[in-house]
């Protein structure tokens, strides 16, 4: 049959599309990955919350050549977490197509098109995953319908598989590329009619067999990173940044950078006061025909800056400040039962407190920020290693007066991310400076000391808990103030609290089952720019919480497995609302309410694996810490050895998640891991601290990051089976929290030395 010809009247495929498209005359729906929801809704969770909401729109997402090439666009960005392998593999694997026949092409920046672009609060999977498994079936049935009409057979009796669609009563075989024409010219099928496939059904969700997408390339150095961009006539720069926060330049003497072989020009960029935003630091750039003669043409300025307000900023003066702000009480954010009347009327005996701290921290991504911008004909292209293209396209729209529609975003690899690269101010900077070069294009680089000096950092934090405790040293009370420097700082001018969505990361939301619970936050000023993190505030809150969990077990004489599992009560399941927790990562709380049961699961299952209670030699612990972040469960028990100079070994980890259903247990798995390694290089050795308003580290000399000898020896993951019909947990960075607190409740266990400041760095570390 002609792809032109109607379909005879009779014909079973025709029927059926009559019958689907006459179901849905006259509805005005607005169609979700989950089913369909009625326009009148309100109450919006997930995916449909966030800005440009889910698409799940199969003529958006997947193509078939003639030659059977499958094409599916990804369009969140990859920064090593695999999510162009994932993705397109949950929809590749509804559609029944040969993985080897799988392309994948990088969305560029288009929130209309593609829905909400960002990559962060590990939610790429959590949100996409039904929408990409819509995009699959849909294309599925299109083929099969395609070939049913060629046939003129019910379509029930075709079924597509391995790239192919067969009509097992004939024995007949249609590829997808030969059908491929006929099926695009097909009305896409109404909701109703799609079906999903049974797990027994899928080859590739659920399995660790399917390659990944861009791993070939990566090994062989045949990708394109932010750093990587080459554009014909392209000018290289990097930029003087003010040495402060919020500082200013004062003047310029740019005679000896001129004289530089290479430098082109030296542009003066204006700075943004505080609130910053994504909007440049200001300063001045050297552009040239190459990054050095860049760097070097810098180095030559002779610049001269006012500080502004911060230039007195001291870190180890605000820890002062941040102590003396959790020694007096400040407003409640969630306040249970009679928690200062229960701690007045204790004992002193029974009363234990404790504070903790945790400093600044740097993103430290192994590609520094890297963009690259053209200008032509009043259009702007930005090549660039961004989490968040649409607030890129939007920024950079801003800083050159163009409209939205007159900029495009390309979005590169990103050799890692962690949050750094959802805030694009490099991306405006190139902007700026090719918009100086007559539209010339400018790959603007940062380097690692710009990149270090000059991060939206992990916030600073004091953590003061206090408990009263029974007969048998359970607590009665609990009463945690936390204070730190908030991100909204970053975005509105006065900020000085933490927000709601901050406390909602371990801190209002313990699960513990304690009649009293109060948790206090008081104000306190941002001095730099602040920005997420991996795994955000669950980082200070949790690694306060879990130590001190495990400081409350000690003095009680109970082993700390049996005291946390004591702590939690029995398996329930919690409405978040009732923690005071009115954000719950933004999730529906009837579909991820806290559940007590599966955080008791991995604490067991952790702890079986590891050998929890297992004798070892003098100078070695096992320290356990557990943590409910961005909807997962997620225990940790390290194992440390101390040696004789108080250098830390870590032999062995073993950590146990429930994230619900595994899409991709390979890269689960490999998230895991470097979740832990990252929770380690934090913890033992990370600190960003400020003398006169200056960031003190520059590069990896005094900014470590673990190095394989100092790598754990082994890392054992341990996945808690799930069901296709569970919700979702996050992947990427949940196993980061309990990192900290676990290892240094092993250190205790080895060594009887607690550590409730952070990094561990040389606190170990024999006197003499």
């Amino acid at each position: 049959m002609s792809i032109h010809d109607t379909p005879a009247a009779h014909s079973p495929a025709r029927r059926n599309w009559l019958k689907a498209a006459g179901a849905l005359a006259g509805l005005t729906l607005v169609a979700g990955p989950s089913g369909l929801v009625m326009a009148a809704d309100a109450v919006k969770y997930g995916g449909d919350k966030m800005a440009g909401g889910v698409v799940d729109d199969s003529l958006v997402f997947l193509s078939v050549a003639a030659d059977g090439i499958v094409t599916i666009v990804v369009h969140r960005s990859e920064m090593g977490q695999g999510i162009r392998t994932s993705l397109p593999m949950v929809a590749a694997d509804e559609l029944g197509a040969d993985w080897a026949q799988v392309r994948v092409q990088q969305a560029p920046a288009d929130e209309a098109r593609y829905g909400s672009q960002d990559t962060d609060g590990s939610r790429s999977m959590r949100h996409s995953f039904r929408a990409m498994r819509h995009v699959g079936a849909t294309a599925r049935l299109m083929l099969e319908t395609a070939a049913a009409v060629r046939w003129d057979v019910p379509v029930t009796e075709v079924k597509a598989v391995n790239h192919a669609v067969v009509h097992a009563a004939s024995g007949r075989s249609l590829s997808f590329g030969a059908l491929a024409e006929e099926a695009a010219k097909l009305p896409v099928p109404p909701r109703a009619r799609i079906s999903l496939k049974t797990a027994d059904e899928l080859r590739y969700i659920g399995q660790t067999s399917t390659r990944g997408i861009d791993l070939h390339d990566i090994v062989t150095g045949n990708t394109h990173f932010g750093i990587d961009t080459r554009l014909d006539g392209m000018a290289y720069a990097v930029i003087a940044r003010p040495p402060v926060f919020g500082g200013k330049l004062k003047s310029v003497d740019k005679t000896a950078a001129l004289k530089v072989p290479g430098v082109l020009r030296i542009v003066e960029l204006a700075g943004s006061p505080p609130p910053a935003m994504f909007n440049p630091l200001g300063g001045v750039a050297v552009i040239a025909r190459n990054t050095w003669a860049a760097i070097k043409g810098r180095e030559a300025l002779v610049l001269e800056w006012d500080d502004g307000p911060n230039g007195s900023y001291d870190s180890k003066a605000f820890r002062k400040t941040l102590e003396a702000a959790v020694r007096q009480p400040a407003s409640p954010a969630r306040d249970q039962g009679k928690t200062v009347a229960t701690l007045a009327a204790a004992p002193a005996a029974r009363k234990l407190s404790a504070e903790y701290y945790l400093p600044h921290l740097a993103h430290a991504t192994m590609e520094p920020p890297a963009a690259t911008v053209r200008i032509a004909n009043g259009k702007a292209e930005v090549w660039a290693c961004v989490q968040a293209p649409q607030a890129t396209r939007s920024n950079v729209a801003k800083a050159l007066g163009l409209t939205y529609d007159d900029v495009t975003v390309h979005v590169t690899l990103l050799g890692g991310g962690f949050g750094r690269k959802s805030k694009p101010d490099f991306a405006v900077e190139a902007a700026l400076l090719s918009k100086a070069m007559d539209g010339a294009p400018v790959k603007l680089t940062w380097t690692r000391d710009d990149d270090l000096q000059h991060d939206y950092l992990h916030t600073v934090s004091v953590e003061r808990l206090e408990a009263s405790l029974d007969a048998k040293g359970m607590p009665t009370a609990w009463l945690h103030r936390t204070a730190a420097p908030t991100i909204t700082s970053t975005f509105a001018a006065g900020a000085n609290k933490q927000a709601p969505f901050e406390l909602g990361m371990s801190a209002i939301n313990v699960p513990f089952a304690i009649a009293n619970i109060r948790v206090e936050v008081p104000e306190v000023p941002a001095h730099t720019r602040i920005g997420w993190f991996r795994s955000v505030s669950n980082i200070p809150h949790a690694f306060a919480i879990q130590s001190f969990t495990a400081e409350l077990a000690h003095a009680a004489k109970k082993d700390h497995r049996d005291y946390l599992l004591a702590l939690l009560g029995p398996a329930r399941k919690i409405n978040p609302a009732d923690l005071s927790d009115g954000w719950n990562y933004g999730e529906d709380p009837a579909k991820y309410p806290v559940d007590i049961g599966r955080m008791r699961h991995v604490i067991e299952l952790a702890t079986a694996k590891a050998g929890w209670g297992r004798k070892l030699p003098k100078g070695r612990g096992l320290g356990l810490a557990v943590s409910y972040s961005f909807v997962t469960y997620v225990a940790a028990v390290i194992e440390v050895e101390i040696n004789a100079a108080g250098e830390i070994i870590v032999p062995r980890v073993d950590i146990a998640m429930d994230c619900g259903p595994q899409i991709n247990p390979d890269r689960v798995r490999s998230q895991i891991e470097g979740a832990c390694i990252m929770g380690l290089s934090l913890a033992m050795s990370g600190e960003i601290s400020f003398k006169n308003g200056r960031v003190e580290q520059s590069n990896f000399h005094d900014y470590a990051v673990l190095r394989a000898a100092d790598a754990p020896r082994v890392i054992h993951t341990h996945l808690v089976p799930g069901t296709l019909d569970m919700e979702l947990g996050g992947v990427g960075e949940p196993a980061t929290p309990p990192i900290a607190p676990a290892l240094c409740n092993a250190i205790f266990a080895a060594t009887g030395k607690r550590i409730r400041a952070l990094p561990v760095g040389m606190q170990l570390a024999k006197k003499g």
